[in-house]
């Protein structure tokens, strides 16, 4: 397996003038605003790395910001996007509208969030009330009875709660238990050994820990000990965590029980009181994603005393909260969780800061406007279309697959004609009408609103499933599948490149960067390894014959074995087994993209744009959509946290699948970017 690392000077370096000769012609410039010619870096040769090749001379001419951890293209358009939303922001804030209407929850949020003389002035006062509630638990019921008060506003802990659909039965929506609880990204943080997770925990716990107990309030002393107290019971129960690649199994984390069951399964915990604390209507049957967890809280609160429990507590309302708090916490939050675990530099700007934290809260809300100034009815028109465009692609390969069986196909084509597509924004928007906002705290704030949006969730309990409500908010660079929806969700900041009006970008570049990198990502995560496992209805159900489920297994494997291959920092390697979905998912937008290109007036024309054919177009417009560069940090972080590969990969790995890119860039035997034809994957 070739190995390809992320430092782009190895790549510049081991080129030859005869691999670069064919790239470094000069190009006659008849498209001045091409979204892709001005990212070009004709020193690499696409056939030793295509990703640098074509981004690279964005990527020279663009260092990462000192208040970023990695610096692309969704980091770009969510800047044009904060610019925008400041603008409605400022003008909310002059607005003098009324209580409770959308302008003055938007103006009063964004007063708070900037009101730094209040902020400082008012220092942890906002989390007062917390903290002696939990200062006064004498017990494992009064912990069980803080943690549960602190989950309904936002604090995580111990009880890993939340109202979801039920996987065996999409239209019911039940109480769903899942492992949370511990303080760094993930388990694997509490028990690997190389130097980098080490020098991360000993800063933790030497360092982060201490100070936040002793800005919380507490002297040195008791600081060190609530430390030591909290980072034990962390790495207890990180030891019943399951791994990251472990969480992909649905069958594995779907385990539904009955209150008794639960009971049996933790003693000492009165889930009926506990659910009563957690504001749920009566509940008869939960669904526990891993049950070894909850064994270890059991055992845990037996374990560990009330002390040690309430140092844990406190730490977790203290780091929940921080960059909502004066400068001192917020300060030494950064510190950790942004310098240590990202690599960045700096903070962001305050008004950048409170935007995000908004757009978090009442995203629909900022939303609503937003659409109507950046996102035109044509654009929508454009990608509903691109979707069915796909789709009929996705048709036609199930129907000419040599390794499905004919009953699995029907199914199959079944599903795909089930997928509903959610594009650009919501027809309904939320009801924030309940959400109370003032310009008094801004953790004041951020807390209701955490509990408005609390009691969102939990409010479903009970309920038809609302398949018109959106799970992200228009101005969000994300797109997703949802399984139990069988729907995908594409907001409008997704599909926009910046710099350059829709109506300008042509379809090479537009199938390429949206048509495979997001609508054909998304489909086919509803056929990826995990995704497959679910029906049309949404619902997690055997609907393969068992020698097509054997067969796509192989075929998946190779792809695993293809990312493990891949060395990105130190000794890290990608974990191919908990990337497979979103490597599936990748190449299967790649190679319906290239059909439904196919289709296209611009490919049948075959007509070159600033010397590029469109098929090159295409693929350089996908490697568009990943445009980017990361810190070490925080690419040793998503190695171990992330079931996403590394952006560079995710275009360098699925395109040398795939024929066409060998093709359209004259890929050849003994160039970096070759894999021989019978270790390519071929999936969908």
């Amino acid at each position: 397996m070739k190995i390809i690392t992320t430092k782009p000077v190895i790549y510049i370096a081991a080129l030859t003038a005869f691999a670069l000769c064919a790239w470094q012609a000069k190009i006659l410039i008849d498209k001045p605003n091409d979204p892709i010619h001005k990212n070009l870096d004709s020193s690499v040769s696409p056939g030793e790395n295509f990703f640098l090749y074509a981004n690279g001379t964005w990527i020279k001419q663009n260092p990462i910001p000192p208040a970023y951890s990695s610096w692309g293209i969704g980091n770009v358009v969510t800047e044009e996007i904060r610019d925008r939303l400041k603008k409605i922001n400022e003008d909310a804030l002059k607005a003098n509208a009324a209580k409770g209407t959308s302008t003055q929850k938007i103006g009063d949020f964004y007063y708070s969030g900037l009101d730094s003389t209040g902020i400082e002035k008012a220092g942890i006062s906002p989390l007062q009330e917390q903290l002696n509630l939990i200062d006064k638990a004498e017990n494992a019921q009064d912990i069980l009875n803080a943690a549960a008060i602190l989950t309904t506003t936002g604090t995580r802990n111990i009880l890993g709660m939340r109202v979801g659909q039920d996987d065996k039965n999409s239209s019911k929506m039940m109480v769903q238990l899942g492992q949370t609880g511990l303080g760094l990204p993930n388990r694997d943080y509490y028990f690997k050994t190389d130097a980098r997770t080490t020098r991360i925990r000993a800063n933790y716990t030497d360092k982060y820990l201490p100070a936040m107990f002793k800005l919380s309030g507490w002297d040195e002393q008791k600081a060190l000990t609530g430390a030591k107290s909290a980072y034990t019971i962390e790495k207890f129960l990180a030891d019943s965590s399951r791994k990251l690649e472990d969480l992909r199994d649905p069958y594995h984390n779907y385990n539904k029980i009955t209150i008794a069951q639960l009971s049996n399964l933790t003693p000492c915990i009165n889930w009926t009181t506990l659910f009563k604390t957690l504001e749920l209507k009566p509940v008869d049957s939960v669904i526990v994603g891993q049950p070894e967890y909850y064994r270890a809280v059991n055992k845990a609160l037996k374990t560990f005393s009330a002390d040690d429990w309430k140092a844990y507590l406190r730490l977790k309302l203290i780091t929940s909260y921080a960059p909502y708090l004066n400068n001192a916490v917020a300060d030494e939050s950064f510190r950790f969780s942004g310098k240590v675990l990202r690599g960045q530099k700096e903070q962001l700007p305050r008004w950048k800061r409170v935007l995000d934290t908004e757009n978090g809260i009442m995203g629909e809300l900022l939303g609503q406007l937003f659409v109507k100034e950046y996102f035109p009815e044509k654009s929508k028109v454009r990608y509903v279309a691109m979707v069915e465009a796909i789709r009929q692609a996705y048709r036609e390969h199930i129907q000419k697959l040599d390794w499905m069986s004919a009953e699995t196909k029907q199914k199959a084509l079944v599903k795909l004609n089930a997928i509903h597509p959610k594009v650009g924004y919501p027809d309904e928007w939320k009801d924030f009408s309940r959400l109370n906002i003032s310009r008094e705290s801004y953790a004041g704030n951020v807390m209701q609103a955490r509990h408005w949006g609390y009691l969102v969730n939990i409010n479903k309990l009970g309920k038809p499933v609302n398949h018109k409500e959106w799970s992200m908010t228009p101005q969000t660079y994300n797109a997703s599948y949802s399984p139990s929806n069988n729907e995908i969700t594409l907001p409008a900041a997704q599909l926009l490149i910046p710099g350059i009006k829709d109506d300008e970008v042509d379809d090479a570049v537009a199938y390429g960067y949206v048509a495979a990198s997001v609508i054909g990502h998304e489909i086919t995560h509803g056929f990826d390894d995990e995704g497959r496992q679910f029906d049309a209805k949404g619902n997690l159900k055997t609907w393969w014959t068992a020698q097509d489920s054997i067969k796509f297994t192989q075929r998946a494997q190779v792809l695993v074995n293809q990312f493990n291959g891949y060395v990105v920092l130190d000794s890290l390697h990608i974990n191919g087994k908990a990337t497979l979905g979103e490597n599936i998912a990748d190449l299967g937008g790649i190679v319906l993209g290239v059909d439904a290109f196919k289709k296209t007036t611009q490919y049948k024309e075959g007509k070159k744009i600033n010397g590029f054919t469109p098929m090159q177009r295409y693929f350089l417009g996908y490697a568009l959509s990943w445009l980017g560069h990361q810190r070490d940090e925080v690419l040793a972080n998503q190695i171990l946290t992330d079931v996403h590969a590394p952006a560079f990969l995710r275009v360098n790995g699925p395109v040398t699948d795939v024929p066409e890119f060998y093709k359209a860039f004259h890929i050849k035997k003994g160039d970096k970017m070759w894999l021989d034809p019978d270790k390519r994957v071929r999936i969908w």
